[in-house]
C-alpha cells in the first residue's frame, strides 16, 4: 500500500527539506497536534555541545557522560572519570539537565541526570538540555515518549550517519500542561529512580558476595611498568605484545586457580557464532535480532532492536537463542554477557555473537561471573595486540571459571534474579510516565 503526503510550497520553503521522509504522516500529525506549543529554544536557559577531552581516564576525578551511557531514558554502563581540571564550572551536570545524543547508532535518546551524576560533564557526542520555564522531569519524558521522538526522528539529518544539532532540537516542540500535572510525572520520575537504584544494589550486592568468595573483592591490579616472561610462555600462547603479559592478569589467574577452576567449554551443552543477516531485510516488528548494540552488561535491551521476518528467521537455525540461553559480544565493547529472559521466547543471534546453551552451572552465576573482573579481564587479555578487538570461540571456551558451592551459587543468582525484577519494574514505571504525558498531551 501507498502511503502520501500533500504538502503545500509554502511548507516547502519554511522548512529547507525536499526529502519524502521529513514529510512522512506522523510526522504531519504531530506538527499539526503542536502547532501552538511553544520550542525548546523557548524553554531552556542553555543548550550546548559536550565536552570534547582526550580519552584518557583517571581512577578519580570528574563522571564523563558519553553518548554510549545513554538508551532511551537510562544512562547506564560505567561512568569514565576525567581529569577535574579539562572541566569548566559551566560543563557541570545539574539534577534535571537532560541529554541527547547527537551522532552515532543511539542518536536522539535522551537520558536524565539524577542526583548520582551531579557534577558530571558529558562528552562531545551529546548534547546538554537545561529547561527553566518547563518542569525538566516533564520534558526529559515527553522526549522520550511518541510526540518527543517523532520530532527527534523528523529533524535528523544524514543518511547513513543521522546526525541532530542544536538549530534543529531548538525547533522541537514541547506542550505546557498544567503545574499540577507536571508534578505527577516528576513524581514518576522520583519512582523510576529508586526503582532503578534498587536493582543497582542489588547487583552490587551480588558482585561484591562473588569476589568475597573468590578472594578478589579488594583485587589490587597495579603493579611495576615490567614484567619478566619466560620463552617457554610466549611459545605457548603465540604472542610476544607486552599487553598480553600485563601483571595484573597473570595476578588474577593466579587467585582464579587457587579455587579449582574448569575451563568453559564443560559447562557449554550447544554454541553457536552468530550469521550475516543482511540490514535490507530487517524490519520493525517480527522476531528479535540479537546484536551487539542490545547486550548491555547483564541484561538485553531490544529497545532499539532489529526485527526479521519468519523466513530470514530460519535461515539459520543453529543461531536461534531460546530462554536461558547466554549470549556474549565478540566484537567491539567484547565479553559483554547477558542471559536470554523468560519474555523473549523466539530471537536469533547476528555475527560476531557467541550463543551458548550452558549447564552443571547456575545461569545467572555464569553471567555474573563473566561480566565481572574473572571474565572481562581474561577476554581482555585475548583482545590485545590488535587494531580491532575481536575474540573467537576458540579462544573464548578456554577461560577459567572458578566453580563455587552450589548454595552460593544459588544465593548470587537469586539476588541478580532480583536486580532483574527491580529493572523490569522500572521500565514498566517509564512506559506509565510515557503513556501518562501522551495521554495528557492527547486530552487538549
Amino acid at each position: 500500500m501507498i502511503t502520501y503526503s500533500i504538502i503545500k510550497k509554502s511548507q516547502l520553503e519554511s522548512s529547507n527539506r525536499l526529502d519524502a521522509e521529513y514529510y512522512q504522516p506522523e510526522y504531519l500529525e504531530v506538527a499539526e497536534k503542536l502547532k501552538n506549543a511553544p520550542k525548546i529554544s523557548e524553554l531552556t536557559s542553555d543548550i550546548r555541545y559536550g565536552l570534547y577531552v582526550d580519552p584518557e581516564y583517571k581512577n578519580e576525578g570528574v563522571g564523563f557522560v558519553r553518548a554510549t551511557n545513554l538508551l532511551n531514558f537510562w544512562i547506564d554502563e560505567e561512568i569514565f572519570k576525567i581529569d577535574e581540571k579539562n572541566v569548566p564550572i559551566d560543563y557541570r551536570l545539574k539534577i534535571g539537565d537532560s541529554l541527547i545524543v547527537r551522532s552515532g547508532a543511539n542518536t536522539g535518546s535522551v537520558g536524565l541526570i539524577y542526583s548520582e551524576l551531579e557534577n558530571a560533564t558529558f562528552g562531545s557526542y551529546t548534547i546538554r538540555l537545561r529547561f527553566n520555564k518547563i518542569n525538566p522531569f516533564f520534558a526529559s519524558i515527553f522526549l522520550n515518549c511518541k510526540y518527543g521522538v517523532l520530532q527527534t526522528q523528523k529533524l535528523q539529518t544524514g543518511m547513513a550517519q543521522p546526525n541532530l544539532n542544536i538549530p534543529n532540537i531548538k525547533e522541537i516542540k514541547i506542550p505546557i500542561i498544567s503545574e499540577d500535572r507536571q508534578k505527577e510525572v516528576e513524581n514518576f520520575c522520583i519512582k523510576i529512580e529508586k526503582t532503578n537504584k534498587d536493582s543497582e544494589n542489588l547487583y552490587s550486592q551480588a558482585e561484591n558476595l562473588l569476589l568475597e568468595e573468590l578472594g578478589l573483592r579488594d583485587f589490587d591490579e597495579k603493579a611495576g611498568l615490567w614484567n619478566i616472561v619466560n620463552l617457554s610462555e610466549v611459545k605457548e600462547v603465540g604472542r610476544i605484545d607486552a599487553e598480553y603479559f600485563q601483571p595484573k592478569y597473570e595476578k588474577l589467574i593466579s587467585k582464579i586457580k587457587s579455587k579449582n577452576p574448569q575451563t568453559l567449554e564443560t559447562f557449554i551443552r550447544t554454541h553457536s557464532t552468530g550469521f550475516p543477516f543482511q540490514s535490507e531485510n530487517y524490519q520493525e516488528t517480527g522476531i528479535p535480532l540479537i546484536r551487539i548494540n542490545n547486550i548491555q552488561k547483564g541484561y538485553l535491551d531490544l529497545s532499539n532492536s532489529a526485527y526479521l521476518s519468519e523466513k530470514d528467521y530460519l535461515l539459520s537455525p543453529k543461531d536461534i537463542a531460546k530462554s536461558g540461553d547466554i549470549v556474549l559480544s565478540m566484537s567491539g565493547s567484547i565479553g559483554m554477557t547477558a542471559l536470554v529472559p523468560k519474555d523473549i521466547p523466539k530471537s536469533i543471534i547476528n555475527q560476531r555473537i557467541l550463543r551458548i546453551t550452558p549447564q552443571n552451572i547456575e545461569k545467572d552465576y555464569l553471567v555474573l561471573l563473566l561480566n565481572s573482573i574473572v571474565g572481562s579481564y581474561q577476554l581482555e587479555r585475548i583482545g590485545t595486540g590488535g587494531l580491532q578487538t575481536n575474540i573467537s570461540y576458540k579462544d573464548i571456551k578456554n577461560i577459567l571459571i572458578p566453580v563455587l558451592s552450589k548454595p552460593i551459587q544459588q544465593k548470587i543468582s537469586k539476588l541478580i534474579q532480583k536486580s532483574h525484577e527491580a529493572r523490569k519494574k522500572a521500565k514498566e514505571l517509564l512506559e506509565e510516565a510515557k503513556h501518562k504525558v501522551e495521554e495528557l498531551i492527547e486530552s487538549k
